[in-house]
């Protein structure tokens, strides 16, 4: 599946659509999906520490070319997921869809959305966030500022970043179809097309169909 980019230098996404066996409210992770969450886990990435700072850099590079900023609470979701990984030893497990877009973002160290597309409407495209343009990212009601990120949009409006996913758009427990965006750079030419066969590789346990 293609998704124009409008007008971003370095951008290089990966899309993955996949179609679960049955809602997702009723399945759960297998040991092997629940084995890619541990820090260190086995994956196609083997790299020390040195090029994982290398990547880390590259992902914040990205995300600054529109002018956002990716520091703090605004960092990459893949920042985030190293984190948690290093603290607890393991990224928590959430449900079959988020722990394969997590397993794969932790073991690549790229940013991965994961939504819902029965809730996506109409023509998608990947274009920067305007100012003063924001989405509530939570059931709290909190809310990101999109200027200057590039963002996922549907007809209704933007659904996706590399920081963090419209409340929207988010997978649910009777979400049947999924559409995952691995957030890549060309900067990293080729990483984010394997890191999406990595997360279909991961949904596939779980009994997924993938059309990539």
């Amino acid at each position: 599946m293609h998704i124009p980019i409008g007008d971003h230098p370095l951008l290089e996404l990966a899309v993955v659509r996949a179609v679960l066996p049955t809602p997702l409210g009723g399945l759960t992770s297998s040991p092997a999906l629940l084995a890619s969450l541990v820090a260190g886990a086995p994956s196609p990435f083997a790299e020390g520490a040195e090029e994982r700072e290398a990547v880390r850099q590259a992902v914040r590079a990205l995300l600054r070319v529109g002018g956002y900023k990716p520091t703090g609470r605004g960092k990459p979701a893949s920042e985030y997921l190293v984190g948690r990984a290093a603290e607890l030893g393991a990224v928590p497990s959430i449900n079959p869809a988020v722990d394969a877009c997590n397993g794969a973002s932790l073991a690549s160290g790229l940013p991965i959305s994961v939504v819902d597309a029965g809730r996506l409407v109409g023509e998608l495209v990947v274009r920067f966030g305007a100012e003063g343009e924001s989405y509530v990212f939570n059931a709290s009601g909190h809310s990101i500022d999109l200027a200057g990120l590039p963002v996922l949009c549907d007809e209704v409006g933007p659904a996706a970043n590399a920081v963090k996913d419209s409340e929207r758009t988010k997978t649910r427990a009777e979400t049947r179809r999924m559409l995952a965006v691995v957030w890549g750079t060309q900067a990293l030419p080729g990483r984010a097309a394997v890191a999406g066969a990595h997360f279909a590789d991961l949904l596939r346990l779980v009994g997924a169909e993938i059309d990539s």
